[in-house]
C-alpha cells in the first residue's frame, strides 16, 4: 500500500492526491487508512520514506560504483525507465519541504546522498544556521532541473525536451 502511494504522490504531488484518491487507487477504506497511518500526511511520509530507502538510495549505489557518476546521475535523470525514480523527491523538495519539517529532514537526506553518490566527500559547509549545503556544488542540483524540465515537456504534451545542448565541433 505504501508503495502505490509513493507511485501516485510521484505522478501527482501531495496537494494533487485527495484522500477520495488514495481510497479508490489503493484499494483500502478511508477508515483504515486513518487507523493505520493517521491522515493522509502520514501516508505520505511513510511513502517518501519508502521511496527513498527502497527506490532512489539503491540507484545512488550504483551512480556510485559507475565510472562517471555525474554521467550516470544525468542518465538516471534522463532514462525514460528510471528517472520518474527522482520524481518524488523533486515534489517533496518543491512542495512539502518549504511547510514540513519531517518532508524537509528526509529531502535533506537524500539530496546529501544525491551528493555523495557524484562525489563522494563533504559537500557541506556550516554557516550561521548549521550546517548548509554548499551552493557552489551544482551536479545534484542540475540533475534535479533536467528532471524537472522531462516532467514539464511530458506533462505538457509537445516534444520532448532535450536536456543536453548540441555539442559544438
Amino acid at each position: 500500500m505504501v508503495e502505490a502511494a509513493a507511485d501516485l504522490f510521484a505522478r501527482r504531488a501531495y496537494d494533487g492526491v485527495s484522500v477520495d484518491d488514495l481510497v479508490a487507487h489503493l484499494g483500502v477504506h478511508r477508515n483504515s487508512l486513518y487507523k493505520v497511518f493517521g491522515s493522509k500526511r502520514g501516508l505520505y511520509l511513510a511513502a517518501l520514506r519508502w521511496h527513498l530507502e527502497h527506490r532512489l538510495r539503491p540507484l545512488l549505489a550504483r551512480v556510485r560504483a559507475a565510472p562517471d557518476p555525474a554521467g550516470a546521475l544525468r542518465d538516471l535523470a534522463t532514462s525514460p525507465d528510471r528517472g520518474a525514480d527522482l520524481d518524488l523527491l523533486l515534489l517533496a523538495m518543491a512542495e512539502r519541504a518549504p511547510v514540513d519539517p519531517e518532508a524537509a529532514h528526509e529531502v535533506a537526506g537524500a539530496l546529501r546522498d544525491l551528493d555523495a553518490a557524484v562525489a563522494p566527500g563533504p559537500h557541506a559547509t556550516a554557516g550561521a544556521g548549521g550546517a548548509a549545503r554548499d551552493p557552489a556544488y551544482a551536479p545534484t542540483a542540475t540533475v534535479l532541473g533536467l528532471r524537472l524540465c522531462l516532467r514539464a515537456a511530458a506533462g505538457s504534451g509537445g516534444a520532448p525536451f532535450d536536456p543536453l545542448p548540441p555539442t559544438r565541433d
